[in-house]
């Protein structure tokens, strides 16, 4: 009897050690199909020396490269403003706290929706269905909740002036 129970107990755990390593080759294999992603999405310009050269003014922002590369500093320049100036112009701590970890820092939009170029009405709207529940969005609403109508016609009016203030500052 007891050595039934002893064997029944083994098979269990032995069951169970199974199912736990396929989980953790499951998990491996993630973790190498997350590798595989990260190394094919890396930057490749057409030549590598210059590939070589803006990976290292990355890395250590500059300082080890000489200013002979003048070409691939160029290039560095443009992939920076072509992934979105931050310092393009300046907005308010109310838009900074609130709306720039999704909408981006000058409304370009990252995880969220683009802001520049919308209208006052159309932002102030948005902002005012999302507070109330109109439209579903629980990251909005959350953020939302705590701001009264004058903040919201602030953001709003703010966010209708990003396309305008862009501009202004790349026709320079």
């Amino acid at each position: 009897m007891i050595k039934n129970i002893i064997a029944g107990v083994s098979v269990l755990l032995a069951v169970w050690a199974s199912i736990y390593m396929y989980g953790l080759d499951k998990d491996a294999h993630k973790l190498q199909n997350i590798h595989n992603i990260i190394a094919k999405s890396d930057i490749t310009l057409k030549k590598t020396k210059k590939k070589i050269v803006i990976k290292e003014m990355l890395t250590t922002g500059g300082s080890s490269v000489s200013t002979s590369n003048s070409e691939a500093n160029k290039e560095l320049q443009a992939l920076k403003a072509s992934s979105g100036n931050t310092a393009t112009f300046k907005v308010s701590p109310l838009y900074t706290r609130n709306c720039s970890s999704c909408h981006g820092a000058i409304g370009q939009g990252v995880i969220g929706p683009k802001l520049m170029g919308r209208t006052k009405k159309f932002i102030l709207t948005n902002l005012e269905d999302f507070k109330t529940g109109v439209k579903k969005n629980y990251v909005m609403y959350g953020l939302l909740q705590n701001l009264n109508k004058d903040q919201l016609t602030k953001l709003a009016t703010e966010i209708a002036t990003f396309q305008s203030k862009y501009d202004a500052a790349n026709k320079k």
